[in-house]
């Protein structure tokens, strides 16, 4: 098959599962075409080692990578949000159908929503079916982050998203709640397959501890209650601050901050004004470092803001989370917890309760450490059995040949 595959995001951002299909697509002897931006994502501007032009190619695992032109930001203001957003989706638009040759099909990754005025466009021009992978519930999303509050324009991001799906030739979501949203929304069910995310088991496994690396970052000696990731107000960080101070009488419990985002610089100041000794702040790490940081984890944390978006949400640190064997303190509820839960790999509780955060972290620590890594392995188990990527990678196949021969 010749595959096309439209992303806003991909490595060196924080995002491989768009760069992982297509290296496996290209591993089963398909030709793969990736549109994408220049990165800059979660850093708010281009990456070093890129300069922004008309365009760019490279190649990565065998996928022919093509960058566009993208207004970089990545701060509180909503407007220059939107901007980047529209920015890359007018790139897009312009400029892509001159890269993607002859497809037959394309693959579409959402967020953002604005993505899908370009593919739209691709396929109509093209004639061929595209298939939206929805990994964020738009509007919802923007409203739950607190990026924008305007009525009217949530609206139109509603009907901007409705006319998308109906464009749809094929919709994939991560999560049993969010084809119940879809439904619910008249998308009809047979045009929605769930397909999880998957971790990436090229660079997430489990590894022994490296005394020297433990020394190097603090780590040694502690109980790392550790959280990897973006810091922003869907994560609602400040829950953690409240239960580690909560748990000062446990003097080696250890809460640990692996990431950036726009809320870092409030969290180290709500560290600094609690007078915390148990917060330790390490700044991003490239993703093949980070089994290493899991392995000194002895709870990871998945934490979530309590809204009902992220009740049918699985964010994806949860699966690398389960991919390293790690012990796992999830205040995800609804799909997120249920995987934690379901994969017996460590406890859950609800978010946006520091109080209740804190005695779940206590009961954690409260395990014999035979116990939680006994959790992680049985966590292991399940990413293997269930998010495989390999196994995961079938289903898209399978469903990119059905659309073709239709």
């Amino acid at each position: 098959m010749r595959i096309v595959l439209l992303s806003q995001w991909c490595p060196p951002e924080p995002e491989f599962r768009v760069l992982n299909l297509g290296a496996s697509l290209v591993e089963r002897g398909h030709q793969v075409t990736l549109i994408t931006a220049f990165p800059n994502y979660p850093i708010g501007r281009i990456y070093d080692g890129y300069k922004q032009r008309l365009w760019q190619r490279e190649e990565k695992y065998g996928v022919q990578i093509v960058r566009l032109p993208v207004y970089p930001d990545h701060s509180r203001s909503s407007l220059r949000r939107m901007l980047t957003y529209f920015s890359y989706a007018f790139s897009a638009t312009l400029l892509a159908p001159f890269f993607v040759g002859s497809p037959e099909i394309l693959w579409v990754y959402h967020p953002p929503l604005t993505i899908s005025i370009p593919a739209m466009w691709i396929s109509l021009l093209r004639r061929i079916p595209f298939v939206y992978e929805i990994q964020d519930m738009w509007p919802e999303t923007v409203a739950a982050s607190g990026m924008m509050d305007k009525s009217l324009v949530i609206r139109m991001l509603g009907a901007l998203a409705k006319f998308a799906y109906k464009r749809a030739a094929a919709i994939t979501v991560i999560s049993k709640g969010f084809k119940t949203n879809l439904i619910g929304k008249g998308v009809p069910e047979a045009k929605i397959t769930v397909i999880p995310n998957w971790g990436d088991d090229h660079i997430y496994n489990p590894v022994e501890r490296d005394p020297a690396f433990g020394e190097q970052y603090g780590l040694s000696g502690r109980f790392n209650v550790m959280f990897a990731g973006t810091m922003g107000p869907a994560q609602n960080l400040h829950t953690v601050i409240d239960a580690a101070e909560k748990l000062k009488d446990l003097h080696d419990v250890q809460f640990v901050f692996i990431g950036d985002g726009i809320d870092l610089p409030d969290l180290k100041a709500a560290a600094a004004e609690k007078q915390l000794t148990n917060v330790l702040f390490i700044d991003r790490q490239p993703a093949a470092c980070m089994p290493q940081f899991f392995a000194w984890g002895d709870v990871m944390l998945v934490q979530l803001r309590n809204d009902p978006l992220f009740h049918m949400t699985i964010p994806s640190k949860t699966l690398a989370y389960l991919a390293c064997g790690c012990f796992i303190v999830c205040a995800v509820p609804g799909d997120g917890s249920e995987v934690v839960e379901q994969a017996g790999a460590g406890f859950t509780c609800p978010p946006d309760n520091a109080q209740a955060l804190a005695e779940t972290i206590r009961r954690a620590y409260a395990l014999p450490a035979a116990e939680r890594q006994a959790m992680g392995q049985a966590g292991r188990a399940a990413f293997l059995e269930r998010f495989n990527r390999a196994y995961l990678v079938d289903d898209y196949e399978s469903l990119f040949e059905r659309l073709i021969q239709n």
